[in-house]
């Protein structure tokens, strides 16, 4: 099906399944209730899953496949929000053609930084795009500021020229849209003390991440991708068989900055403003860590690794003293105050903290990620079939 092995589409279908219904996966708890903080079913935080998910599996192309580590991604992040932005200025607010160029300029700085960076590998590589992303997030901040806005960043206004549009009428903003469908729509479902919110941006960003899956899932399983592992496991003897590496790990670069590039312009399309800290080098550590945390090298991991990243810092973040108290406030004073004192370090504004010690213990427990542990659990239910030692008759010719 598609080209896919059996395998590789029930994981598509698995994916498809979870995006689609995602606004009833993540609204598990009843609105009011004490646990509702927990919910993660908003437009906002659920187009952020899936966008950085496309972040995430563009960067593992790089990084889980091919085996070059770049701290300098978010600098294509940027270029194609900056690309997309400019569209929605000039052009029109439809985010078809926001989202092909950003795309395409993406692809093209990323060629640029790439055949400069990939003359040198390991961590001389990694600090070359760490060095690009850092003028980048310079020169969008302070130097180019016509182009950029500098430190305020861009958003479309009402006397942008936007030679396909019609003219706004009196009061009227300017807002993304598909062919006149808004990203901002929504419809409610309520179903006793749940509400489920369905987006028309979020949908449009998951069917595009799913697309962005499936490109990866070619990738992967294709020749080019075969090349790209044989770089990762031992590009010196690659280069002994008489190959040049150069083109394919070029090739892999410029992929990786373009999917950068398509989260770039789906966040523009979601929320119509740009600013010079999505260049900025913790952006870069943040899909780093993404990758790691969901597990390098798989197909799903990256989207697995978004998704847990961006749901503690949108829910867990939330999470403040009055919050706590609220919890806990069935408790004798003396014991709740203790716990709360223990609690409140790991949540709200140190919610890095949980995080860096949930990283610390992948590294050490799960190398191979939130996949590696996933395949842990499933080894736990899958029954080992009983060895089978009578002879069935049958010979089999000696080899």
């Amino acid at each position: 099906m598609f080209g896919l092995t059996k395998k590789d589409t029930t994981l598509l279908l698995i994916v498809a399944c979870l995006t689609m219904f995602a606004p009833f996966i993540l609204n598990p708890f009843p609105e009011g209730s004490a646990m509702a903080q927990f919910n993660a079913g908003y437009p906002d935080l659920m187009q952020r899953l899936v966008i950085f998910g496309i972040f995430a599996i563009g960067f593992n192309i790089l990084f889980g496949l091919t085996g070059y580590l770049s701290f300098g991604h978010a600098a294509f992040l940027g270029v194609g929000s900056y690309a997309a932005i400019w569209m929605m200025k000039l052009l029109t607010m439809n985010v078809i053609p926001a989202i092909m160029v950003s795309v395409l300029i993406a692809g093209l700085f990323s060629l640029l930084v790439g055949w400069i960076s990939l003359r040198r590998s390991g961590i001389y590589f990694s600090i070359l795009t760490l060095a690009f992303a850092q003028m980048s997030y310079s020169l969008a901040y302070s130097v180019l500021t016509p182009i950029t806005g500098g430190e305020t960043g861009l958003q479309p206004k009402v006397n942008d020229p936007r030679i396909l549009d019609s003219a706004l009428e009196p009061g009227q903003n300017p807002r993304a849209n598909l062919f006149g469908l808004e990203m901002n729509q929504s419809y409610e479902l309520a179903m006793g003390g749940w509400v489920f919110t369905f987006n028309a941006g979020y949908y449009i960003a998951a069917l595009v991440m799913l697309l962005a899956f499936y490109l990866s899932i070619r990738i992967f399983r294709s020749p080019f991708g075969m090349m790209l592992r044989a770089v990762k496991s031992n590009q010196q003897r690659l280069n002994y068989t008489g190959l040049n590496a150069k083109p394919y790990t070029l090739a892999a670069f410029v992929i990786s900055g373009m999917y950068a590039g398509l989260a770039g312009g789906l966040l523009v399309a979601m929320d119509t403003q740009v600013g010079a800290e999505r260049m900025f080098w913790t952006a870069s550590g943040e899909v780093v860590l993404m990758t790691i945390l969901g597990g390098a090298g798989t197909l799903i991991g990256p989207v697995l690794g978004a998704g847990f990243i961006k749901y503690m810092e949108n829910i867990v973040s939330k999470i403040n003293k009055t919050v706590l108290e609220q919890w806990f406030a069935f408790m004798p004073d003396g014991i709740e105050d203790f716990i709360i004192t223990i609690v409140y370090p790991f949540v709200g504004k140190g919610w890095h903290l949980t995080l860096g010690l949930l990283f610390m213990m992948v590294v050490i427990f799960l190398p191979g990620g939130l996949v590696q542990g996933g395949q842990k659990v499933a080894g736990l239910f899958r029954r080992k079939k009983p060895a089978d030692d009578k002879p069935d008759g049958k010979t089999t010719p000696a080899e």
